[in-house]
């Protein structure tokens, strides 16, 4: 990092620290965020342990099931990884990705809960020494409705203002689809659903939370 970079680095964290809003909506949402992933644990061993309703799904009946984790893996934090080093630079997206992350948290809670299903026939365990982490270590197969695999991708393609991220976000998003397909982890509809509650979710923030969240720049208007 050179002289420049690191004190532009730090003029922007200090300008968005100095701006009240922006303060709080990064305390409280980092806050948020630790207490979602304290809780995942326990919820996702409650949703193991109820019945739930398998169904037929038409695209998965054709697609042989593979292991393929490490792709998975890889495309996952690869993209989170990405999003990291722009954050770093532009806080913003920090601010965003944190309120994204909850948003869709806690409304996969209430579809995971409101609609119990089984795993997907052929299901292939898939394995995140990561993300196991908030799992318990445990292997969970229902948190099915909808795809939180998908959704963190999609919620950084609305987090990144750089078109080539976007386009990279978009590319990985249609992979991770595939792949989760592959290994039978979702079913298609938890797959297709997950961008439109992030659309969703994005455009109520967007009106509320974010309007004075600007990815587009790197200089905190406060």
């Amino acid at each position: 990092m050179n002289r420049n970079t690191s004190i532009s680095f730090k003029q922007n964290w200090k300008a968005t620290w100095n701006c009240t809003s922006q303060r709080s909506l990064m305390i409280i949402g980092s806050v948020l965020v630790a207490l979602v992933l304290s809780g995942m644990p326990m919820f996702f061993q409650h949703i193991e342990q109820r019945p739930g309703v398998q169904l037929h799904d038409y695209v998965l009946a054709r697609i042989p099931s593979h292991d393929v984790s490490l792709y998975i893996f890889l495309i996952e934090w690869g993209m989170g990884l990405l999003t990291l080093i722009r954050a770093i630079k532009n806080p913003a997206i920090y601010v965003r990705y944190v309120w994204l992350y909850v948003a869709i948290s806690l409304t996969r809670l209430i579809t995971i809960t409101l609609v119990p299903l089984a795993a997907p026939a052929n299901l292939v365990e898939l394995v995140d020494p990561v993300t196991g982490i908030f799992y318990g270590h445990a292997v969970i197969t229902k948190d099915l409705f909808y795809s939180g695999h998908t959704s963190t991708l999609v919620a950084m393609y609305f987090c990144l203002p750089r078109k080539s991220d976007r386009k990279l976000v978009v590319v990985a998003t249609i992979a991770m689809a595939c792949l989760l397909l592959v290994q039978h982890v979702h079913y298609t509809i938890d797959i297709l659903a997950a961008p439109v509650f992030v659309f969703l979710l994005n455009r109520i923030m967007q009106s509320t939370l974010f309007s004075n969240v600007r990815i587009d720049q790197e200089v905190v208007e406060c």
